[in-house]
């Protein structure tokens, strides 16, 4: 395969996201029957860091990177912070995401940011947490690093930057279909530690289906 220059790579990516309905179901690529466990997963992972007390983390702002219609936002941001931002690429996701919410629940999101990572600039200092899932493998490495480093500047006192995200067995393999990569832990390890943040704790999401990828959780600092 041809390594594609970055604007095609997140061109072409742009379209594949244009084309997936804006359910459940297209986010997570047809495997909306997963939601549940990864929800559950993601509040038993994050609940460690939260609450009162010395090196804790706070409860105000979170940021959902990747919201898509905010199926994370939904079921487990918005649950235990008061406020949640959300930031897409696609326009469609983020016009559909105060429906899918729900009028009440929508109040509460502060921004809807459309925009890809690798343009996207958070807030200095407004977040406790910044939620990445499922979406580093659309970032180039030198893209992933700026990004990160730019999350770590985006942190409250204590907060967390969490990437969720499947990992390849090793290297990194493409995606053609949504233009996108995996890559294996050591090297997200590598970009995390580029990007001048320490791993705090690291979890593998258990009871998917055996045929996908393994997905693991990073709690970055």
């Amino acid at each position: 395969m041809e390594t594609p220059t970055p604007q095609s790579f997140y061109t072409q990516a742009e379209d594949y996201w244009r084309d997936v309905p804006p359910t459940v179901d297209g986010m997570l690529g047809g495997y909306g029957s997963i939601s549940n466990v990864d929800l559950n997963g993601s509040k038993m992972f994050l609940q460690k860091f939260l609450g009162e007390g010395e090196g804790k983390t706070g409860t105000g702002c979170a940021l959902d990177c990747g919201a898509g219609i905010g199926r994370i936002t939904k079921r487990l941001l918005l649950p235990l912070f008061s406020t949640v931002d959300m930031v897409d690429v696609t326009r469609e996701f983020l016009d559909q995401a105060p429906a899918y919410l729900g009028p009440e629940v929508a109040q509460r999101v502060g921004h809807y940011f459309c925009q890809g990572l690798q343009d996207f600039v958070p807030e200095p200092g407004r977040y406790d947490v910044i939620w990445v899932q499922w979406v580093i493998g659309h970032l180039t490495d030198e893209h992933l690093v700026a990004f990160l480093r730019r999350c770590g500047s985006a942190l409250r006192p204590n907060g967390l930057v969490v990437i969720k995200d499947n990992v390849a067995f090793e290297g990194v393999v493409p995606d053609e279909t949504d233009s996108s990569v995996c890559r294996d832990l050591d090297i997200v390890r590598t970009l995390v530690r580029e990007a001048g943040l320490r791993i705090v704790h690291e979890e593998q999401q258990t009871d998917f289906p055996k045929e996908i990828y393994q997905v693991h959780t990073l709690a970055l600092r």
